[in-house]
Formats: C-alpha cells, sequence, structure tokens
C-alpha cells in the first residue's frame, strides 16, 4: 500500500473510530432496523418473491430488483422493484433475517 493510501486508511479509521461517529451509527441502524420492521407487513411479499426467484433461477424477477440498495459485503440488498425510491426507502433484511429500511445506496450515503 502507498504511504498516501495508508495514511487515508489510518484517518479514515480514526474518524470511524470516533465515539460520535460511532453513536451516530448506532442511531441510524436502530432506525433502520425500525422502519425495516414498520414496513415488513407491507414488503415481507416482495422479499419473498426474491427468495423464490433466487432459488428458481427466475432472471425476470431478479432483474426487476433495485439495484440501488446496500448489498455484498454489507449484507442488504433491496427486494422492492426498481424506481420505488420515491414512494418507499430501500426494503429487505440483513443476512440474520432482520427486516431493514435504509435511505441511500451505501453506508456512506447515510
Amino acid at each position: 500500500m502507498s504511504t498516501d493510501r495508508f495514511r487515508r486508511a489510518e484517518r479514515i479509521a480514526a474518524i470511524l473510530a470516533d465515539p460520535e461517529v460511532q453513536r451516530i451509527g448506532a442511531l441510524i441502524q436502530d432506525e433502520e432496523t425500525r422502519a425495516g420492521q414498520e414496513l415488513h407487513a407491507e414488503l415481507q411479499v416482495l422479499q419473498d418473491r426474491y427468495e423464490t426467484a433466487v432459488r428458481t433461477g427466475d432472471l425476470t424477477v431478479l432483474t426487476q430488483v433495485c439495484g440501488g440498495g446496500k448489498h455484498g459485503r454489507w449484507g442488504r440488498i433491496c427486494v422492492q422493484d426498481t424506481g420505488h425510491e420515491t414512494r418507499t426507502p430501500h426494503w429487505g433484511t440483513t443476512p440474520d433475517g432482520t427486516p431493514v429500511a435504509w435511505i441511500g445506496s451505501a453506508p456512506d450515503d447515510d
């Protein structure tokens, strides 16, 4: 790793370790969980549709799923249709199955 990249990584690590940043991050996570629970009854059908599409390899359904959600290493994928952002936040579940809703496309958008 170059010296500049190493210094940038150190600065980012220091910011993320700051107690106030961690407190705000926890508040955001709590709100995302609360919102996910609130929308659960309305949007669970979309999670079921997504899981069925993954299991059966239904590419038609999978290409209609929102691509703007947190996913991959953040363990989230928005299971609503593409273009929903004007009506509702992104909605899906965490890797442990907890419903979660969020605004933005990555953790640093929060």
